[in-house]
């Protein structure tokens, strides 16, 4: 039986960073009352639950379907800009994640599943998976959390924001740029600075 860290709805939810830029570590933190739950994940997994946050409001917002009042722009009064909370203890690390929405109670549901080595699949077997069924392990735990469609938004610029604070883009290849510089796939490889 998987134990399941409910959260419906959390106090607070946010993503963070501990470490410095190019060494972060990010994490989805979920607290209510005393209980915190800390899952680590990569930085293209918050980027992509971001994206498919947004997405999912804005369908919403243009569903003559739905009756929710979907907010374009994250509430001011729901920023949140402070640190992680601590002690941060990693619950597990961020595999799969689903995002899903309930008309009933008009929220936003987040599934985070620990990684497992187990599910994944590597190119040599996908011609034996489909020959036959492939059942994905049940996990061991799961975060889950029902939050409101303006607290989905200022989770997704909270989010956007701790992106941007890592290491600078360069301005050639698009690749981040250490304190000490890179080498530029655009130049030939000659070492860029930061400008």
């Amino acid at each position: 039986m998987a134990v399941v860290h409910s959260f419906d709805p959390p106090e607070r939810f946010v993503t963070g960073t501990v470490g410095e830029p190019g060494q972060r570590t990010f994490f989805l933190q979920a607290r209510e009352g005393g209980r915190l739950v800390s899952v680590s994940l990569e930085k293209q997994q918050v980027i992509a639950l971001v994206e498919r946050i947004d997405e999912l409001l804005d369908e919403l917002m243009a569903s003559a379907m739905s009756d929710a009042l979907i907010p374009a722009v994250a509430p001011v009064d729901l920023e949140d800009r402070d640190p992680l909370e601590q002690p941060i203890d990693e619950e597990f690390r961020a595999g799969t994640m689903t995002l899903s929405w309930d008309p009933g109670d008009q929220r936003v549901v987040i599934e985070v599943f620990p990684f497992s080595e187990a599910a994944v699949v590597s190119p040599d077997q996908l011609d034996e998976l489909s020959q036959e069924t492939f059942e994905e392990p049940e996990p061991d735990e799961l975060l889950l959390v029902r939050i409101t469609p303006g607290v989905a938004r200022a989770f997704c610029a909270r989010a956007l924001h701790v992106i941007e604070a890592g290491r600078p883009p360069c301005p050639f290849c698009g690749n981040p740029v250490d304190p000490d510089g890179h080498l530029c796939v655009r130049a030939n490889g000659f070492r860029r600075r930061e400008p």
